[in-house]
């Protein structure tokens, strides 16, 4: 089968545009010029002629251009060429999302320039091994689409090497009249080492670089956030281009902006697949010693190793970093984990480059990117058995639509999918037995069998860099050698072949270093298979699948409901979302939420019988009133006034915007989160009230309440015993530990990144290897003596669930020991006035008296002790509105932040005091002191909420005020 390209696609047709505009103005056929390489300009040698670029429209006229393509575009024009510094600014960027034909892009652009204004030399800069060979693929593939669309043009398209012969080809680039295509690595001309600036005699003396600055080439910068160092800078310098032109989806300097289709745009045109994200996570799974190594450096003469562990804290076991040196041990910095008790003193550390490693007391060895523990052997088994099961679902869905589906997997250690004995005979690694025994598994249920007519040796391969006998070996990231390049080759090769349904092979396998070279667009399925949570970035793991199927014809196949990839995680997909979220935010420059002052420029109305666009101009006046209308913060984040939700909103623009509102309204509408993430908000002043602080209804208040306490508890341990026993009886049965595969859809728009799960399955693994010392690990949850411990768990008949899953088992049973210890202290707990000690009232002053207007209330008639009241929850903003509009409540305050009550389970905080007049029309007031909570029902409250509320009610009775915790002002 052939790749078929559209020549039609709207978005494509306007990033060419985008570039062959800027040079309106440029006369045919005079962008040739001849110079001779010799002293006499003008006189021609044959030998040694070069031919050249040449512009001749003015910078006036070019910087003309630019800002009318940028206002067409939706793009605020700039001022001036940006980057003065480098090549006079005349470098223009195309930002375009992974998958939507960047490459397709530039290479018609050439032509486009060329059949416009006769431009001829090119040359296309990489900055590595994967993309010159997939930009050479492309140029091979589209031959013989841009010869039909172009009628027949005569051009020569390369790939540079530092050969004898590769040196003859930039002479020809040099002297040839017809269309010229380089391509050629950075890393080939970006020392002065490199052959590049080398003198030689089958060029008469001069370099090979020499030849190509005669010829003012065009060049294209194929990810050019790559090529930012000083070094590669100065090799585009040396090639003397006439301008650059820079394609990527994640610039990190956005020269002079031409054109713009952003991750939202390409997801809302349907320009590539959705995504799903499945996600293989181990619950519970801290009973093990777990270790990851992430470095091994000499630090200013220590030798260091940066490992990843578990770590006992406060809220349980949590996975932390942490560096050793030699000596120190892994109990300590766990926080005394007796997981890893025994045997994990550093014994060695070693630096010596291709060899690190460090090994512990127990004689075990790591080195970098090694790990033990966390069930990673069974996290990646259930990956692989996942993506099997996406595959075989995919397969049978789409089994009429003429589309060959691929799975591909990214490991980080080729020996893991197969690897050699000392005689070099091969043999499978876990991960190839894994995936053989897991296809098999489900080819033979029923419902999948006869999806895939092939064996399971059929339809897997592995594709890796290769030694000199053969034998597959790993890549490094960032590394340029011919073992690598034969793997790109290899993919490439393939590329077509692969798409073929009679071809059997479905499941691929490569090295994650080798990622960039993987486009191939019928990848519905990756899984990325590392020893620890994915490092790859989240863009560049969905880019190998963003790209939309062909089916046998070579046709792209637009179908919502067919486009979707699926990765397969190791990790939640919250976890993923965010990150993946986070990337678009730095990579794209795109803030979610935020309304640039662009966004208006593309409205138009009629004038004279013409149809004229806002511009630049307009827009950000509109984006100005907004703003004062209190609609759009400082920044463009959209503000809670902005509710076109309710009845009678306006946006109070000015009469020459009127007739736009509901269009600019859509328009914001596009950015709005929905409350899925943060908003930014305007900060306000809270001012005190010196009028209500001075007042006596205050005074009167904070008399009552402002008296200090302290606490004594008293309990009988065999109740203690017997009530903890009964309340362990009760526990749910401790399951052994499970493993869940999540399936969910992930949209991109302009509200963020929104999830729906869209299936779930749960699996049981055997992972008990050792029993920990369970009594040391209560003892330190609890501070119950051993005696005590040893007595609950011998009543409590459940210890032979501790082998299931002993890390739940200890948690679960330390959190019941504490809550039940939790219930003997409210009956046991006694509060006292202590003489002399009491909150101030500066207390209010010390208060931070900054804050968000979204976490405000105004106040009336002075009824508080600021001018606003600040409010945490939805909960508090009712009950605030509501006791300000009460007429019987005289002053209501939000306690201090300092104004803390002292309780067996940690500082108390009470929510509100309250002087209420007196019911009947009697004179004397009311004192209280409420805490504000969802609901009144004690099962809606976590249990430390709940017990803290006891304290607290026990500590206002001894201090004689009403206190009790209500959900509204009702309630008061």
């Amino acid at each position: 089968m052939k790749f078929k390209f559209d020549p039609n696609l709207e978005y494509q047709q306007k990033a060419i545009q985008s570039i062959v505009d800027i040079f309106d103005g440029q006369p045919l056929g005079q962008s040739e010029y001849e110079v001779s390489l010799n002293e006499q300009v003008g006189f021609i040698e044959q030998n040694e002629l070069g031919i050249g670029n040449n512009l001749l429209i003015s910078d006036d006229k070019l910087l003309e251009n630019v800002q009318t393509i940028q206002e067409r575009n939706k793009i605020h024009p700039v001022p001036e060429l940006q980057g003065k510094d480098f090549l006079d600014g005349k470098n223009f960027t195309i930002e375009m999302e992974t998958g939507t034909g960047k490459t397709y892009v530039y290479l018609r652009t050439i032509f486009e320039l060329h059949q416009k204004y006769g431009f001829k030399k090119f040359i296309i800069v990489v900055p590595s091994v994967a993309i010159r060979e997939g930009t050479i693929k492309s140029l091979d593939m589209m031959k013989e689409h841009f010869a039909k669309l172009y009628n027949n043009p005569a051009y020569n398209y390369f790939m540079y090497d530092s050969s004898p012969a590769g040196i003859n080809e930039v002479r020809q680039f040099a002297s040839s009249n017809e269309l010229q295509i380089m391509v050629i690595n950075i890393d080939s001309f970006n020392k002065d080492t490199n052959v590049m600036f080398k003198e030689m005699d089958r060029l008469s003396g001069r370099q090979p670089i020499d030849f190509i600055q005669n010829t003012n080439p065009m060049v294209i910068m194929d990810e050019p956030q790559n090529m930012e160092q000083e070094a590669s800078k100065n090799a585009i310098r040396s090639l003397d281009p006439l301008c650059t032109f820079r394609y990527s989806a994640t610039h990190r300097n956005m020269y002079n902006l031409m054109y713009k289709l952003d991750p939202i745009k390409a997801y809302e045109l349907g320009l590539v697949k959705k995504i799903e994200v499945a996600s293989v996570v181990a619950e519970d799974s801290y009973h093990a010693a777990y270790i990851k190594v992430r470095n091994i450096k000499n630090q200013n003469g220590t030798l260091k190793a940066y490992l990843t562990i578990h770590k006992d804290t406060e809220d349980g076991p949590t996975e932390g970093n942490t560096t050793v040196t030699h000596g120190d041990d892994l109990f300590d910095k766990s926080n005394q984990r007796t997981a890893y008790q025994n045997g994990y003193k550093v014994a060695e550390i070693n630096v010596r480059e291709g060899s690190e490693f460090v090994e512990f007391s127990n004689g075990k060895r790591f080195g970098i990117g090694d790990s033990q523990g966390g069930l990673t052997d069974e996290v990646m088994r259930y990956q692989i058995r996942t993506t099997i099961e996406e595959h075989l679902e995919k397969e049978k869905k789409i089994k009429d639509k003429g589309l060959k589906v691929l799975s591909l997997f990214f490991i980080d250690s080729v020996a893991n999918y197969r690897d050699y004995d000392e005689d070099g005979i091969p043999h499978p690694g876990k991960i190839q037995r894994w995936f053989e025994e897991e296809y098999k598994k489900l080819t033979e249920q029923p419902y999948y069998k006869d999806v895939i007519p092939y064996s399971v040796d059929q339809v897997h391969d592995g594709y890796f860099a290769q030694d000199k006998d053969g034998k597959i070996k790993d890549s490094w990231e960032n590394r340029s050698v011919s073992a690598d390049e034969d793997a790109y080759n290899l993919i490439m090769k393939d590329k077509e072949r692969l798409l073929s349904l009679d071809e059997p092979l479905r499941f691929i396998f490569s090295h994650s270093a080798l990622r960039e070279g993987w486009d191939n667009p019928n990848v519905f399925q990756i899984c990325t298979l590392n020893e620890s949570k994915s490092e790859m970035k989240k863009r560049q793991e969905i880019g190998r699948g963003l790209r939309i199927p062909v089916n046998q014809e070579g046709e792209r196949v637009f179908d919502d409901r067919i486009n979707r990839v699926t990765i397969v995680a190791n990790e939640s997909y919250d976890d993923f979302a965010t990150q993946l979220q986070n990337e678009y935010e730095e990579d794209a420059g795109i803030t979610f939420g935020m309304v640039p002052k662009s966004e208006f420029i593309g409205l138009s109305r009629t004038k004279d019988e013409k149809t004229v666009k806002l511009g630049a101009d307009e827009s950000e006046k509109i984006w100005k009133q907004l703003q004062e209308n209190g609609y759009l913060s400082e920044e463009g984040a959209i503000l809670s006034t902005f509710s076109p939700e309710k009845e009678d909103f306006t946006l109070d623009l000015e009469d020459e915007h009127q007739e736009f509102e509901a269009e600019i309204i859509d328009a914001i509408r596009k950015y709005d989160f929905n409350n899925q993430v943060k908003k930014k908000r305007d900060r306000r002043e809270l001012k005190l009230d010196k009028q209500v602080y001075v007042s006596d209804d205050f005074r009167e208040l904070w008399d009552k309440i402002n008296t200090k306490t302290r606490y004594r508890v008293s309990y009988d341990s065999q109740k203690l015993i017997d009530k903890a026993v009964e309340e362990i009886k009760k526990l749910p049965k401790i399951e052994k530990v499970k493993i869940h595969t999540y399936k969910t859809e992930q949209d991109i728009t302009h509200s963020g990144i929104e999830s729906t799960i869209v299936g779930q399955r749960m699996d049981e693994v055997e992972t008990a290897r050792y029993l920990p010392d369970i009594i040391a690990y209560l003892q330190r949850q609890t501070e119950l003596t051993r005696s005590t411990l040893v007595r609950i768990l011998k009543k409590s008949d459940r210890l032979v669930e501790f082998r299931n899953n002993p890390q739940k088992f200890m948690d679960e049973v330390a959190s019941t020991i504490n809550a039940t210890l939790k219930d003997m202290m409210l009956d046991g707990v006694k509060y006292e006035q202590i003489d002399g000690q009491i909150y101030e009232m500066h207390l209010f002053k010390e208060e931070e008296l900054v804050s968000y207007l979204d976490n405000l209330v105004k106040v009336q008639d002075h009824k508080s002790i600021y001018n606003y009241v600040e409010i945490d929850s939805q909960v508090e903003r009712r009950f605030a509105e509501q006791l300000n509009e009460r007429k019987d409540i005289k002053l209501f305050v939000k306690l201090p932040r300092k104004f803390k009550v002292d309780t067996p389970i940690g500082k108390y905080n009470p929510d509100w005091a309250i002087v209420k007049k007196a019911m009947y029309g009697e004179k004397e007031k009311v004192y209280l002191v409420k805490e504000t909570k969802g609901s009144t029902d004690k099962s809606q409250l976590r249990p430390s909420e709940w017990a803290k509320i006891q304290f607290g009610k026990k500590h206002f009775e001894e201090i004689g005020i009403d206190y009790d915790w209500v959900s509204s002002a009702d309630e008061v």
